[in-house]
Order: structure tokens, then sequence, then C-alpha cells
């Protein structure tokens, strides 16, 4: 995904787990119940499944470039566990 200042009109809650890299830019993630966090490249995170969460801020000056990876909740230890 690529963002030029865009910011979540309204919060996302999502039924799989989702892996974010910021691969490029700047943004402001709100996380409920953890706060703010401020993202650069190389920054990345996973957010479980139905935690709100919500773009902030994304860098206006720049192309904010993100890889997002959505899969199953609690898949993340993979087919071995």
């Amino acid at each position: 995904m690529v963002s030029t200042g865009q910011v979540s009109p309204d919060w996302y809650d999502q039924p799989q787990d989702e892996w974010v890299l910021l691969v490029g830019g700047g943004a402001h993630l709100l996380i409920e119940g953890a706060g703010e966090m401020v993202l650069g490249p190389g920054d990345h995170l996973l957010i479980p499944a139905h935690v709100r969460h919500r773009v902030t801020w994304t860098d206006p000056a720049r192309p904010t470039i993100w890889l997002a990876i959505h899969f199953p909740a609690g898949a993340e230890s993979g087919p071995d566990g």
C-alpha cells in the first residue's frame, strides 16, 4: 500500500492477524489500549485479530510504503506450532 498524507477515517477491527512493515516514509498508528506508535522505515509489528487500530498520520511530503500481510488468527507460529 502507498499513502501520501492519508489517515484512517474509522477504526480497523479485522478478523485476522496482520503483520505490518513500514518500507518507506513515516506514519503514526494508534492501537486501542496501547497508544500511538511512531513508525519509520524498517519498523514492523504484529496486530492480533480484533485489536482496533487506525492510522492517524502519514507523511504528506513523501510516499509512505506499507507491506501488510493478513493471516488466520493465531497462525503466526507456523504449521509446526
